[in-house]
């Protein structure tokens, strides 16, 4: 018999009390969603990526800050980023002056001020989260993720080999907060043909040693389940220090709780509201972090998830069926994504952290590529989100009218998150009962410039720093779309990296001059 939604919220919102001393003597550990590891610290955790039994890792408890979330509300970006980060990475790990520091190293250099600000559109609110290196959201998690395996690697002595998929705005976000870095080598895989190219040449005008883009001849899911097959692989995971940048890495979704807290207290500085969001989203992560903001005690309304014609998310919230499609080539292609990895977070919690039913879930998933739930699970799930999906002619048609009435140019995922919005007013009554309706600005329109010039006939104007990659020098490797090329050709790379750090060679002069 399936749990009473109250029920539930007792079985699987287990939380920590605010800094006190219950939680000093148990600081949070980290567990996979399918019951193979437990008790991972966060280092633990952060290295581990995808768990061995091939789940994803959780904390054990979720920190509940109801008590003291209010005192935060004139803290800087930096600052509110220590203390979500703070509930999660126990003091004797990573010492809160270190953390401090590493927040304040990862944001100083985004470009505008209040690093996320929120910019009032018609009677809506976009969140611009695209003021980073990269101009896209994920700057705001890879920043601090760079910074963070840095931190332990250099305290540690231990070499790290980053592997990561991409659908276009992972692997530059993950690629600036990772180049140079020492100690690290970062290997970055994309579908080939299938990410814009002004995203493309983001990621390989980076030239540094470390870097490494692969472009896949297949799809991103293909990207994906490459990514997951090596992690898989427990011997070569273990030889070659692999370490996760796609939110399968519990510290992606950690460092982008940040933005619903820092959001909130734009909207509401006196904390005596709620506050909607709406989030363009293809593997679930961005979202996720809404779910455990809301979790932490954060007074969320509405949860929307928006997505594009690869809509697996949204017939899931309609039917209650998690069912796997080919994936479309759509104009917002960061979510061309066919499978959702961190779904499987959010249906540990719908299962009650049942890791047993869930393992058996995924694989069964994994076989079929159908999985569906109770109808009692349906409706938490519809309480929990609400979803809307927008498909090209939508996209196209917001992003038009934006740009006539309020002469704001949209990116296309962003104008997903505005559709499901106005396709949701008359079910949800937002606009009446909860007003602060934020809709998640996750990229800079000039990276999709295409898409946007079919829509509005022009352009959008291109940043400098953006511009300034655009016929600069590449350097990436086309791939067959195979776990064991990619396998092969980060061993031949890796030995021959360390044959010239042996010789003492560097080869970034040549290069640079080779292409330059």
């Amino acid at each position: 018999q399936a749990a009473s939604p109250a029920a539930t919220r007792l079985i699987s919102g287990r939380c920590a009390r605010d800094r006190g001393s219950a939680m000093a003597q148990n600081p949070i550990r980290y567990r996979s969603t399918r019951g193979g590891a437990s008790g991972l610290t966060f280092e633990q955790a952060v290295f581990e990526g995808l768990a061995p039994d091939g789940g994803l890792m959780v904390p054990d408890v979720i920190p509940d800050v109801s008590a003291t979330w209010k005192s935060w509300k004139d803290l800087s970006f930096a600052d509110l980023a220590f203390e979500i980060a703070s509930r999660y990475c126990a003091d004797d790990e990573v010492p809160h002056a270190d953390l401090k520091a590493l927040m304040e190293k990862s944001y100083k250099g985004f470009m505008h001020p209040e690093v996320v600000p929120s910019v009032k559109v018609g009677d809506m609110y976009i969140m611009e989260l695209f003021h980073g290196p990269t101009f896209a959201f994920k700057d705001v998690a890879l920043q601090a993720l760079g910074n963070i395996y840095e931190y332990f690697l250099k305290r540690n002595k231990r070499r790290l080999t980053v592997l990561g998929a991409t659908s276009g705005d992972t692997g530059g976000a993950a690629i600036y907060g990772l180049r140079g870095k020492e100690n690290v080598e970062c290997f970055i895989l994309f579908p080939e043909g299938r990410v814009s190219k002004v995203q493309q040449q983001q990621m390989t005008s980076v030239l540094d040693d470390n870097v490494h883009c692969v472009a896949v001849k297949g799809t991103f899911d293909d990207c994906q389940d490459i990514v997951k097959a090596l992690f898989g692989d427990l011997d070569f995971k273990k030889q070659y220090g692999l370490g996760a940048v796609n939110s399968i890495n519990w510290a992606r979704i950690m460092f982008q709780i940040t933005y619903y807290f820092s959001t909130y207290f734009k909207l509401c500085p006196n904390c005596d509201s709620t506050v909607s969001f709406s989030v363009p989203t293809g593997n679930f992560g961005d979202i996720l972090a809404g779910y455990y903001a809301k979790r932490m005690g954060l007074p969320i309304k509405h949860l929307i998830v928006a997505t594009n014609s690869n809509d697996i998310l949204h017939r899931f919230f309609t039917s209650g069926n998690y069912d796997k499609h080919p994936v479309q080539a759509t104009c917002s292609p960061s979510m061309d994504i066919g499978i959702s990895s961190n779904f499987e977070r959010y249906l540990f919690y719908l299962f009650n952290e049942d890791a047993k039913r869930l393992a058996e879930a995924m694989e069964n998933f994994k076989k079929t590529g159908k999985l569906s739930v109770t109808k009692p699970e349906l409706e938490r799930a519809r309480a929990d989100f609400g979803s809307g999906c927008a498909n090209e002619k939508a996209i196209q048609d917001t992003v038009r009218s934006w740009d006539k009435e309020y002469n704001y140019c949209l990116d296309p995922h962003t104008a997903c998150g505005v559709y499901a919005v106005n396709e949701l007013r008359g079910s949800l009554k937002w606009e009446k009962e909860a007003p602060n309706m934020v809709v998640l600005g996750t990229a800079h329109p000039a990276k999709f410039g295409d898409c946007v010039k079919e829509a509005i006939g022009r352009f959008p104007e291109m940043p400098p720093a953006l511009g300034a990659c655009q016929n600069a020098p590449t350097r990436f490797e086309v791939l067959e779309n195979s776990s064991q090329s990619v396998r092969e050709h980060m061993e031949n790379t890796v030995a021959r990296r360390e044959k010239q750090a042996n010789e003492g060679v560097c080869v970034c002069f040549g290069i640079r001059k080779m292409f330059g």
